[in-house]
C-alpha cells in the first residue's frame, strides 16, 4: 500500500501551519474507529451498514452547514465595521475635497453681492447656483442619514444665501416691472432676467420630479412671479384712478387715456417683447387677457359710482363699441395676433342690462324735466295777449310737438349707437312718457277751461289756442309712428292712441262748449210766436255757426271735419231739445201746418249751411228734424203707429217719453191711439247699431206741465 491520507497531510505544508487541525483529525478518526468496531463486531451487523452510512452523511452535511453559517456570520460581523469605516473614509474624503469650497462660501457671497451691485446678473446667478448646490448637497446627505439636527447648523452657515436671493429677485422684478420700457430701449437686461428665471424654473422642475428632498426656498416659482409682476405693472395706477367725475367729461378723458395706453403697450408686446421670451410664455395672449380682465373689473368699479346719463352712455359705448373697434382691440397694428373674442365679454349680459336700465332711468328723468318745462311754457303761451303762431298754410300751432318729438327722437337715435336692446328700452320709455305728458297737457287744458268759464275774456285767444292744441295733437299723433326704430313695427300702442284721443276729445269738447254758450240764448227763443211767424232766429244761429266754422278752418282737415260734424250734432240736438223740453200743443190742422212749415224751413236752412261748409247730408243729424216733422204733419192719426215704428227704427235712442211728447205736440192724438203707439214700441225694443251717433238719448224730457199753446200770449 502506498502512503496513507494521514501521511499525505502530514507531509503537506498546511500541517505545519495548522498543527491543531492535525491533532483534532487524529482524535476524530480514533473515536470513529472505536465506534465502528463496537457496532460492527458481528458479521450480521454489516447488513445495516448502508443505513448508518446515510445517517452519518446527513449528519455530516448538517454539521458542515452550521459551520459555514457560523463562519459566514462571524465574517460579516467583522466586515460591517469595515464597511462603516470605509463609508466614513469616503465621506471624509468628499468633505476634504469640498472643504476649500465650504471655507470660501462667505468670500463667494461677497463676490456675488458685488456682481449684483454691478448688474452682472448672469455671472452672479451662476455663482449663486453653485453655492446653493453645495448647500443642498450637504443638506441632502444629512437628510438621508437622518441627521436633521445638524441641518440648522448648515442653514446658519449658508444664511447669506437668502439675502442674496432676495437681492437678485428684487432686481429681476424691477426689470420685469420696467419691461415695456426696456424692450424698447435695452432688451438685453430684460432677456437676462428671463434667462435667469428659466434657469430657476428648470431647477424647480428637476427637484419636484425627484421629490426626495426639497431644499429650503424651493420651488421658487419665479416664472409665476414673473407673470404676476408683469400683470401688476400693466394694471397699476391707471386702473386705480381717483373717484370718477359723475358728470361725464372726466370719465371720457379717463377712457380715452386707457384706450391709447393699452393699444400702445400691446403693440410693444406684439412687436418687441414676444421676441425676448420663450414661445411657451404666450406673452401676448397673457398680456391681452390681463388688460381685458383688469378693464372688466375696472368698469364694474366705475359703475359703482352714481354716473349721470352721459357717463353711463360713455361706459356702454366704450365697452360695447369702442373696445372692439379698429380704434382699440381691432386696431390693424394688433391684428390678427390680438384676439379678445375667445375671452368673456368685457361686461356680462346681466351688467349690460342693468347699466342700460340705469341709463334709461337717467334719460327718463331728463325727459320728464324737459317735458314739464315745455308744458309750463305752453301754458303761459295760452294766456298771452296774442294769437298762437301759424304754419305756412295758416293753421294754428305751437312749438310743442317739434320740441317733444325732437327730444324723444334724439334719445332714441343716440341709443341706437349702443345696442338694439337699449334703443328698444328708450323707445318704450319715450312712448310711456309721451302718454304721461299728454295726460298732464290735458289737465292743463282743463285748468285753462275752468279759468275761462269764470271770465270768458280770459284767455283772450282761447278758441285759437284750443285749435292750436288740436293741430299739435294731430302732429304728435302723426309723428309717433316715426319714433320706432324699425319701420316695419310702427303701430301706435293702444294706450298712447287712447291718450291722444282723450286729448282731442277734451279740446273738441271745450270748443263745442263755447259754441253752445253762443247758441243757447238763441235756442231759448225756441219755440215762440215770434219764431213761428218767421223771425230771423235760425238765421242768427247760422251766423254763429258760420263764425265758428271760419275759426275751425284753422285746423287741419281731419280735425276740421270732426269739429264740423260735432257742431252739426250739437245744433241738431239743441234744436230738438228746445222743441221737446218746452212742450207745444197744436190746436188745429192749420197750426200743425204752420209748425211743420217752420220746421222745414229751419232744418233746410241749417242743412244747407252745413253742406256749404263741407258736411255731407248723409253725415248730418238734422235729418232727425225732417223725420220728426213727418210725424207731426201726418194727417191721419190712425197711421201714427206705423210711422212711429219707422221713426224708432231709424233713431233707436228715442224713448217712450220722447214719442209721447211728440204726440202731445200734434194735439190731436186720442188716448187709444197713444196706447196703441206705446204698446207697439214696447213690442219692438230697439238696439243701438254699431257706429250709431245718439241724438235723443241726451235730451231729458221734463215731467208733465202746462203746455205751451200757440193762441195764448201768457203761454209764450
Amino acid at each position: 500500500m502506498g502512503m496513507s491520507a494521514g501521511d499525505e497531510r502530514a507531509a503537506s505544508p498546511r500541517d505545519e501551519e495548522w498543527p491543531e487541525a492535525e491533532k483534532a483529525e487524529k482524535l476524530a478518526r480514533g473515536a470513529a474507529l472505536k465506534w465502528a468496531s463496537g457496532v460492527f463486531y458481528r458479521p450480521e451487523k454489516l447488513e445495516g451498514l448502508g443505513h448508518y452510512r446515510r445517517r452519518e452523511t446527513q449528519r455530516n452535511s448538517s454539521i458542515q452547514s452550521r459551520l459555514k453559517s457560523t463562519v459566514q456570520s462571524y465574517l460579516e460581523g467583522g466586515l460591517q465595521q469595515m464597511r462603516e469605516l470605509m463609508e466614513e473614509h469616503v465621506q471624509l474624503a468628499s468633505v476634504v475635497q469640498v472643504l476649500p469650497q465650504i471655507f470660501s462660501v462667505h468670500e463667494v457671497f461677497s463676490h456675488i453681492l458685488q456682481l449684483l451691485r454691478g448688474q452682472h446678473l448672469l455671472e452672479a446667478h451662476v455663482e449663486l447656483m453653485m453655492v446653493e448646490q453645495l448647500r443642498d448637497d450637504i443638506l441632502s446627505q444629512l437628510h438621508l442619514r437622518g441627521l436633521s439636527s445638524a441641518q440648522a447648523t448648515v442653514l446658519s452657515y449658508f444664511s447669506g444665501l437668502q439675502e442674496l436671493n432676495e437681492s437678485l429677485a428684487k432686481q429681476l422684478w424691477d426689470i420685469v416691472g420696467s419691461s415695456l420700457r426696456l424692450v424698447r430701449e435695452d432688451p438685453v437686461l430684460f432677456v437676462t432676467a428671463v434667462r435667469i428665471i428659466e434657469r430657476e424654473e428648470k431647477i424647480d422642475d428637476t427637484l419636484l420630479l425627484e421629490a426626495t428632498f426639497l431644499p429650503p426656498g424651493r420651488p421658487k416659482g419665479w416664472r409665476q412671479k414673473f407673470y404676476q409682476v408683469l400683470q401688476d405693472t400693466m394694471t397699476g395706477a391707471r386702473f386705480h384712478a381717483p373717484r370718477m367725475d359723475a358728470e361725464g367729461p372726466g370719465l371720457a378723458k379717463h377712457l380715452a387715456a386707457l384706450q391709447k395706453d393699452i393699444v400702445s403697450e400691446l403693440r410693444v408686446v406684439k412687436d418687441l417683447m414676444v421676441q425676448c421670451v420663450p414661445a411657451h410664455y404666450n406673452i401676448l395672449s397673457v398680456c391681452t387677457a390681463t388688460y381685458h380682465q383688469a378693464l372688466s373689473s375696472h368698469l364694474q368699479e366705475i359703475l359703482r359710482e352714481d354716473l349721470d346719463k352721459q357717463g353711463l352712455f360713455l361706459l356702454l359705448e366704450w365697452a360695447l363699441r369702442v373696445y372692439h373697434s379698429p380704434e382699440m382691440m381691432g386696431h390693424p397694428d394688433l391684428l390678427p395676433e390680438v384676439d379678445v373674442s375667445a375671452l368673456d365679454p368685457l361686461m356680462s349680459s346681466e351688467l349690460v342690462d342693468q347699466t342700460e336700465r340705469r341709463y334709461v332711468m337717467k334719460v327718463k328723468a331728463s325727459v320728464v324735466e324737459w317735458m314739464q318745462r315745455t308744458l309750463d311754457v305752453e301754458f303761459k303761451e295760452w294766456f298771452k295777449e296774442e294769437e298762437p303762431e301759424t304754419d305756412h298754410q295758416g293753421f294754428f300751432q305751437s312749438a310743442l310737438p317739434a320740441i317733444v318729438m325732437q327730444m324723444l327722437n334724439e334719445n332714441i337715435q343716440v341709443a341706437s349707437l349702443i345696442t338694439n336692446t337699449l334703443q328698444q328700452k328708450i323707445y318704450n320709455m319715450a312712448l310711456e312718457e309721451l302718454e304721461a305728458f299728454l295726460g298732464r297737457l290735458r289737465e292743463a287744458l282743463v285748468q285753462c277751461g275752468k279759468e275761462h268759464q269764470q271770465d270768458r275774456a280770459v284767455p283772450k285767444y282761447y278758441i285759437s289756442h284750443l285749435l292750436a292744441v288740436l293741430n299739435n295733437n294731430l302732429a304728435l299723433s302723426n309723428s309717433v309712428s316715426s319714433l320706432h326704430p324699425d319701420t316695419a313695427c310702427r303701430e301706435v300702442p293702444a294706450s298712447l292712441q287712447a291718450a291722444l284721443d282723450r286729448m282731442q276729445k277734451k279740446a273738441t269738447q271745450l270748443l263745442l262748449e263755447e259754441l253752445l254758450l253762443d247758441l243757447q240764448p238763441l235756442c231759448l227763443q225756441l219755440p215762440s210766436r215770434k219764431w213761428l211767424s218767421g223771425s230771423q232766429l235760425v238765421g242768427s244761429m247760422c251766423e254763429v255757426i258760420d263764425k265758428y266754422a271760419k275759426d275751425f278752418s284753422r285746423v287741419r282737415k281731419p280735425v276740421f271735419t270732426l269739429l264740423l260734424a260735432e257742431s252739426e250734432l250739437l245744433v241738431a240736438n239743441q234744436y230738438l231739445r228746445a222743441l221737446l223740453q218746452r212742450r207745444m200743443v197744436c190746436k188745429s190742422r192749420e197750426e200743425r201746418g204752420q209748425l211743420c212749415h217752420r220746421l222745414l224751413q229751419d232744418a233746410t236752412q241749417l242743412r244747407e249751411l252745413f253742406c256749404s261748409l263741407g258736411l255731407d247730408r248723409s253725415q248730418q243729424s238734422l235729418e232727425a228734424v225732417f223725420a220728426l216733422r213727418e210725424l207731426i204733419s201726418l194727417k191721419d192719426p190712425a197711421l201714427l203707429s206705423l210711422e212711429v215704428l219707422g221713426f224708432i227704427t231709424k233713431y233707436p235712442d228715442v224713448s217712450d217719453e220722447h214719442v209721447s211728447t211728440l204726440l202731445d205736440i200734434r194735439g190731436d192724438v186720442s188716448r187709444e191711439v197713444r196706447h196703441v203707439v206705446l204698446e207697439m214700441m214696447a213690442q219692438h225694443p230697439q238696439l243701438l247699431p254699431e257706429g250709431y251717433r245718439p241724438i235723443f238719448s241726451t235730451i231729458l224730457v221734463p215731467v208733465q206741465e202746462l203746455p205751451f199753446c200757440l193762441r195764448k200770449g201768457k203761454c209764450a
